[in-house]
């Protein structure tokens, strides 16, 4: 019997997903479900429904709730994390504050402003689970879905011992939309995807022993296919790798999709998550709105069905079995691939089985693949340096290295921006003990400034006599 706790079960869309996917797993029969979540108001209501999924399915299992984590961990086998700190008025500041100064975002879960500062507010929260794990069931696999996964991920990575994994359905929900290019099912292509959670790069994709990257390259040259993911498709285009996720996600972790309403216009003109700005935020709102006036849960079907694309219960599955399943997962970076850093979080391919979670050496990725990944991760590492040392400088310097935050504003802009989120968002910020970053004054220069007698750049002298020379 497996014990399975699932640490913010309040959430009516995704806690539903999961638990039918265990529920509808015959290897877990007999399993004890533990729902968790800060408030009573929707884990009642999901405590309900998984009772009545149990009900009327007739499953083996046994469903509690508790607003406890502690009881729900203890003694756990497997714990699955999908919690959010904040709700929507933290998102709401994510999305809109940076839009004041000119940043827009899509998503704005995973980098830019609204990815560091949802990191900063979920790393603690998950460092406490993790802590109270060691204690109650050190033996126990956590499962997070919570984002930014690689940021979250890569703080995990620093408590000695825990076994963990970072659950995103990138990869498959992207072979659904490679297999409709190619025009074959996506079971039925052998592929490897490796790189960072949200930008992992498909190195190879196969059919039978073919390559399948001139046909996929090939359907990206037709107008009608380009429209449909027009970012992904130009950067295949022009760095040679499709990626995972969407032109709205990816569209904020470079910085050519965003930074100006032209390049806007040219390639974030969809609606909904095809780049509209504030798309995700906006979604969320409607959602609360629904749930405010009807309960999802009172009119849905408790009805089993296949499982979903989402990894979890066939890794359960595979541990308690032994059959063996592979997915990509977020793990610590200790050499799976060689040209990132030690340290961080990367996606990679995991097999599974009775003896625990397997991840597979890649190596190299190709460079440019990697480079861009780099900009990513470098931004990352600052956000989780800035959780643990409680240093808010971190925080603004990892905004001044984000791709699209630095395509658009100025260093001067960035610090007050990061500072007026720090401000807003204070009460889910303990880590920094209520510290701000430094505040640094722009300095007027008057039109008639007299520049000061210092010595001048040796480089500069040369330049100078190297003009004058062509001058003459």
């Amino acid at each position: 019997m497996a014990r399975i706790a699932l640490i913010g079960a309040g959430s009516l869309v995704f806690g539903k997903t999961l638990m039918s996917d265990f529920l509808a797993t015959p290897a877990l029969a007999g399993s004890e479900y533990r729902l968790m979540a800060l408030t009573h108001r929707r884990l009642d209501k999901m405590h309900a429904f998984v009772q009545r999924m149990i009900d009327e399915n007739h499953v083996d299992a046994t469903v509690t709730a508790t607003t406890d984590r502690r009881e729900a961990l203890k003694d756990a086998d497997y714990v699955i994390v999908m919690i959010q700190a904040g709700g929507l008025e933290e998102f709401r500041q994510d999305y809109e504050i940076p839009l004041r100064y000119g940043v827009d975002q899509c998503i704005g879960d995973t980098m830019g402003p609204g990815g560091i500062f949802r990191a900063l507010r979920h790393i603690p929260a998950l460092l406490d689970i993790a802590r109270d794990m060691q204690e109650l069931c050190p033996n126990a696999v956590l499962f997070n879905y919570a984002n930014p996964m690689a940021m979250c991920c890569w703080a995990l990575g620093k408590i000695p011992g825990l076994q963990f994994v970072g659950l995103c359905h990138g990869v498959q929900t992207t072979m659904d939309l490679i297999g409709s290019y190619v025009g074959i099912p996506k079971d039925k292509i052998d592929f490897l995807a490796a790189g960072i959670n949200h930008m992992a790069w498909f190195l190879r994709l196969e059919h039978e022993g073919r390559d399948l990257y001139p046909t996929l390259r090939d359907r990206f040259e037709e107008p009608g296919h380009y429209v449909n993911e027009k970012v992904r498709g130009e950067v295949m285009r022009q760095f040679g790798y499709f990626m995972t996720e969407s032109t709205g996600h990816l569209s904020e972790y470079l910085p050519y999709f965003r930074k100006n309403q032209k390049a806007l216009d040219l390639y974030c003109d969809e609606p909904d998550f095809g780049g509209e700005s504030g798309a995700y935020y906006k979604y969320c709102v409607m959602l609360a709105e629904k749930f405010a006036a009807t309960d999802p849960l009172s009119i849905e079907s408790a009805k089993l069905g296949p499982r979903s694309a989402e990894y979890c219960s066939h890794i359960i599955e595979a541990l308690e079995t032994g059959d063996v399943f592979r997915l990509n997962g977020n793990i610590r970076n200790d050499g799976y691939i060689t040209n990132l850093p030690d340290g961080c979080c990367v996606e990679v391919p995991i097999f599974v089985d009775k003896l625990g979670l397997h991840p597979t050496v890649v190596g190299d990725l190709p460079p440019q693949c990697a480079a861009l990944n780099m900009t990513n991760v470098t931004v990352q590492g600052l956000a989780v340096e800035a959780c643990f040392t409680g240093d808010p400088e971190l925080v603004v310097h990892a905004a001044a290295l984000d791709p699209l935050t630095a395509s658009v504003l100025t260093l001067q802009e960035i610090r007050d921006m990061t500072t007026e989120m720090m401000t807003a968002q204070e009460p889910y910020l303990r880590q920094f003990a209520g510290k701000k970053p430094r505040t640094v004054k722009p300095i007027a220069i008057p039109k008639d400034v007299v520049r000061a007698e210092v010595p001048l750049d040796p480089a500069l002298v040369i330049a100078n006599r190297f003009i004058k020379l062509a001058s003459v």
